[in-house]
């Protein structure tokens, strides 16, 4: 893949332009991982809205009928419901891990399999999550297995 970077001090507004004879897979992971640059959802800590990058969002997770965000370093609780976000973000790198969870693919750390199918994965802040059986093929698939 070659890349070229103009610069244009007369340019307002970043363009990203794609040249290719085909669609592929490595071409779509590029373009989801643009989108996800561009993605924002919000949430809300102690009381104030924070407006995020979908791309800083390690995973999302419900607990007693409530949404959260999970940075590195925070968690925020989110309006939106899992299957709405799970709607949203399917085209940037997240994927449904389990009932209640939604995980993005792109800040695993390391993933090792487990008891009856289940996959364990390591996210970037050390955490580690559990994807069911019924989910892990979307890593498996991923990862050309």
């Amino acid at each position: 893949m070659k890349i070229n970077i103009n610069i244009d001090n007369t340019c307002s507004e970043t363009e990203v332009s794609i040249t290719c004879a085909a669609m592929s897979d490595e071409l779509n992971k590029v373009i989801a991982s643009l989108r996800a640059l561009d993605f924002k959802l919000t949430g809300v800590k102690n009381g104030q809205t924070f407006i995020l990058d979908a791309s800083r969002i390690l995973y999302i997770d419900t607990v007693d009928k409530k949404t959260f965000l999970y940075t590195k370093a925070d968690v925020f609780e989110t309006s939106m419901r899992l299957y709405e976000l799970e709607e949203q973000l399917s085209t940037n790198d997240f994927f449904r891990a389990g009932k209640s969870s939604i995980i993005n693919f792109n800040k695993i750390k390391s993933l090792k399999s487990d008891i009856d199918g289940r996959i364990i994965v390591v996210m970037e802040n050390d955490e580690k999550l559990v994807v069911s059986k019924q989910y892990a093929g979307f890593i498996k698939a991923r990862l050309g297995r």
